[in-house]
């Protein structure tokens, strides 16, 4: 299962945190790092990574949104 979480940085990219949202696709992570950023005052970097973990979100038509669950 390759899967992708959103993780920002706030020391210049030594260390990364996540939250607890999971997407199926890189570019949904990317964009949601994206704009976590963008309100962060203190993030410097951002990024997405592979993740094992099931998917829980989901961008659709630029909208953000629980993931349906599967079965």
């Amino acid at each position: 299962m390759r899967n992708y979480r959103p993780e920002i940085s706030t020391d210049g990219g030594k260390s990364f945190g996540q939250n607890a949202q999971v997407f199926a696709t890189k570019e949904e992570a990317e964009t949601m790092a994206k704009d976590i950023f963008s309100r962060w005052m203190l993030a410097t970097d951002y990024r997405a990574v592979e993740s094992n973990e099931p998917v829980t979100h989901q961008i659709k038509d630029g909208v953000l949104s629980e993931a349906p669950r599967q079965m």
